[in-house]
């Protein structure tokens, strides 16, 4: 039998708010456990939540950039659970009336297809505690500092039909609440997170499968294989004559495999009801378009303007525009050497290969955007060549000089472009080559052109990579033809 994957994504998106979503307590990472959890993230008897209007602002700001309905009027309900890591016994969210309406994202596949994927919702929430495990000798340590902090939490629609399709939807969220500046999306430290729902059906089936919920999972590497590897279990379960249970389950990537933690609970089993501390948050269209004027331009518009504008081919569009940061260097170094090819292959090139080596964010790049534009305006006006400007890139990023040209002049780079020159270093190479010059002169015509590599390599070297390649190449074969 052959089998559908379906799959939807609830994408957890911590905002990036100096405090959080009821109270003035710090939201900063990293700090000691506790410290940043004042009386009413503790849910101290007698304290009220304060809405922050920027977490709303932020909500709206993604909803407008996903062409989603915003509610005029959206409501806080409280979900009563109990865990330790919540001290309330309640968090604060939005059940029945969340801020921001249906909407879609779109994603781009490998093959450069293009697919929509529809958004349910996205509600406003605080996020709970933290519960620690290491280091308390077989009890657990509860932090408090994350909660309280305010979440995002978008709702896709059950659209994604493979592993590469929802991390292709999880990327594009990624670069849409990163571009808007509303999270750093930063999910090593919690700050975007998702819970993936993942069934099976028979191909040609409408109706959808039993699912499973697999939560937290902090990766786009670590989505890809929870999916396929729930994917393989649900078919060999049913397969087998089993039945797929609604349930939560962990994906545990150090065995690259989901297991079970509990029984999926239904809504009804956190009895929502309306937050009685909150009044309904009502915006008017003057605040809508106030936030609509300060969006920036998004991925796909900058995607698609990179690819109009500046004549760049689909892929290269899409590697520069997925992140805001490597975006603005890209555009930066494209101002200073006037050419977009060019400053995409720098960009996605050497650039790139350095920071991955040395596991660096382009925003921490060592070489200025302007220092590269200026190298790559270098190897354009044939001050240096390709060799040359790697050596220059080298130099650079070890801060051994504040500019191209410095470094040029500095290690004596500078193309050798005069034909005089070049001709006397192309006669001594043919004068010190006899054997090299006959082989060449007996040969097939044919063959001539790979033979002439020797000689230009002897030339480069004679002067020191600092030869013009392509006069080098026009003379030489001028010179060696001159002798048939």
């Amino acid at each position: 039998m052959q089998w559908e994957t379906v799959i939807g994504l609830e994408v957890h998106v911590q905002l990036a708010t100096h405090s959080k979503i009821f109270s003035g307590a710090s939201t900063a990472f990293g700090a000691e456990p506790n410290s940043q959890a004042c009386a009413v993230d503790l849910g101290l008897p007698g304290v009220l939540p304060v809405l922050n209007e920027q977490a709303v602002a932020m909500a709206v700001q993604f909803g407008l950039a996903v062409h989603a309905d915003i509610a005029e009027v959206s409501v806080f309900d409280r979900k009563n659970y109990f865990y330790p890591d919540l001290p309330k016994g309640y968090q604060t969210s939005q059940m029945y009336h969340p801020i921001v309406g249906p909407g879609e994202v779109e994603i781009t596949l490998d093959d450069d297809s293009t697919k929509q994927i529809r958004i349910h919702h996205a509600h406003l929430e605080e996020d709970a505690g933290k519960s620690l495990h290491e280091d308390f000798h077989g009890m657990t340590g509860i932090d408090l500092n994350r909660a309280g902090t305010p979440l995002l939490e978008i709702v896709s629609e059950p659209d994604m039909r493979s592993a590469k399709e929802a991390a292709a939807y999880l990327k594009a969220i990624h670069s849409i609440v990163t571009y808007l500046g509303i999270s750093d999306g930063n999910m090593a430290e919690g700050s975007m997170r998702c819970d993936v729902n993942v069934s099976v059906r028979p191909k040609g089936q409408e109706a959808f499968g039993t699912r499973a919920e697999i939560k937290n999972v902090n990766s786009f590497r670590f989505v890809e294989k929870a999916i396929a590897f729930e994917v393989e279990r649900q078919i060999e379960l049913i397969e087998d004559g089993g039945k797929v249970v609604q349930e939560t389950r962990l994906f545990d990537p150090e065995r690259d495999e989901t297991r079970s933690m509990r029984t999926k609970e239904e809504a009804n089993d956190y009895r929502y009801f309306p937050c009685p501390d909150l009044l309904p948050v009502v915006l008017d269209q003057a605040y809508l378009d106030h936030l609509r004027s300060q969006l920036p331009e998004l991925p796909a518009e900058k995607r698609e303007r990179f690819q109009q504008a500046l004549g760049l081919s689909a892929y290269d569009a899409s590697v520069l525009s997925a992140s805001r940061d490597m975006a603005e260097y890209f555009e930066a170094v494209h101002r200073v050497c006037g050419d977009a090819k060019q400053a995409a292959n720098w960009v996605q090139g050497e650039l790139s290969g350095a920071l991955n080596r040395e596991n660096l964010s382009i925003a921490n790049s060592p070489v200025t955007a302007g220092q590269l534009g200026e190298l790559v305006q270098r190897v354009l006006d044939d001050t240096i060549n390709g060799k040359a400007a790697k050596q220059v890139f080298q130099a650079l990023w070890h801060g051994e000089g504040a500019s191209a040209d410095a470094i040029i002049e500095a290690k004596g780079l500078k193309q050798v472009t005069d034909t005089g020159a070049i001709e006397a270093m192309i006669d001594q190479v043919i004068a010190d080559s006899p054997a090299q010059v006959a082989q060449y002169c007996d040969a097939e015509p044919e063959k001539r052109g790979k033979m002439i590599g020797y000689f230009v390599g002897q030339v480069m070297k004679a002067s020191r990579g600092t030869a013009n390649p392509q006069q080098v190449n026009g003379l030489l074969k001028e010179k060696l033809d001159a002798l048939l």
